[in-house]
């Protein structure tokens, strides 16, 4: 049973010495998703917001969300042009513990929202990267995870094999992705720091630009192109090409890798959710699972797109790729 606003309200004042809640209200939806959470308002005027985590997983999330927050300092915070959650304080309830935000203003984005013409896709795309700019020591002087070009490509081997492994996996994405990954030069990059679980909905928006960024669970070094995979839902080509245009204008970059491992990143999403419905044996997401991919299948052979291999360079085998991969991690230090 969800929490009223009123009992968060009084967990809040225990998390928080001295914090003097006037106003309180729901945050989000009731009673939906992995948190209670509450809208409080101080007598200046002030705002945060507590959440309490319903399940193991959302706590086991808040509580590295929690060790990001903390590591993202004044100084890395002043490098961004938009806000993030600041910690407040916290209070234990039943065999979890409530955590008590500054609140950030905003209005979640959606993936339709992003539409070429407007202001937002360039926002989009400058906003992830200033976050890729940030420095690498703040991440790793926190203990948080580094992952290397060839644990990254690893990491997408995995899931294929896994997904083939269920023998749901069409061939012809398959054929696809296996090329994707046996292709040397995409996996040719230099991490970054990644939000590394961004989604349309991480993101808030005010007066048509991002004003916050939310859900820092799975900050880390890692490849660059995870936190771009799901612009490619965007509703048009043009839409998409705005952000990695403002995010490659920003960067000054233009790495031509980039957008294809995002979109190998953004279709293994496809695998992960079959992987999810054999794990769970849930036949209704195993069956949606294997319509979406049926689909991607139908769009590509529709439209008679390029594969997601670069082309570039004869496709290697997972040694030759190690191999290749090794030796420009050592001349990257």
């Amino acid at each position: 049973m969800a929490r009223s606003h009123l009992t968060l309200a009084a967990l809040a004042t225990a998390a928080v010495a001295d914090l003097d809640v006037r106003q309180t209200g729901p945050h989000g939806s009731i009673g939906a998703g992995d948190f209670d959470s509450a809208r409080l308002v101080g007598a200046t005027g002030d705002e945060w917001v507590i959440r309490v985590p319903r399940t193991q997983r959302a706590e086991a999330q808040q509580s590295a969300d929690l060790v990001a927050i903390r590591a993202l300092s004044t100084g890395v915070r002043s490098r961004l042009s938009f806000a993030v959650p600041s910690y407040r304080g916290q209070a234990p309830i039943a065999e979890t513990r409530a955590i008590v935000y500054d609140y950030v203003d905003g209005t979640p984005l959606s993936v339709g929202d992003v539409l070429a013409g407007t202001g937002l896709p360039s926002s989009v795309g400058a906003a992830i990267a200033a976050v890729h700019m940030l420095p690498t020591s703040f991440v790793t002087d926190a203990g948080l995870t580094s992952h290397t070009p060839f644990e990254a490509m690893r990491s997408s081997a995995s899931v294929v094999d896994r997904a083939a492994g269920t023998g749901l996996l069409p061939a012809a994405l398959l054929e696809r992705w296996e090329a994707a990954i046996q292709d040397s030069q995409l996996w040719q990059f230099q991490p970054t720091v990644i939000n590394g679980s961004l989604e349309a909905g991480s993101f808030l928006v005010g007066d048509d630009r991002i004003s916050a960024l939310l859900g820092w669970h799975d900050l880390q070094v890692g490849d660059p192109a995870r936190d771009l995979a799901w612009v490619l839902g965007a509703p048009t080509a043009d839409s998409v090409d705005a952000v990695f245009d403002a995010y490659n204008a920003a960067r000054s970059t233009s790495e031509r890798s980039l957008r294809h491992r995002a979109t190998l990143y953004h279709e293994l999403d496809l695998a992960r959710y079959l992987l999810h419905g054999t794990h769970t044996k849930d036949t209704e997401v195993v069956d949606d699972a294997i319509g979406m991919m049926s689909r991607l299948v139908d769009t590509i052979q529709l439209h008679d797109e390029r594969p997601i291999a670069s082309g570039a360079t004869e496709a290697l085998d997972l040694d030759g790729v190690e191999d290749l991969l090794s030796a420009t991690e050592r001349r990257h230090g």
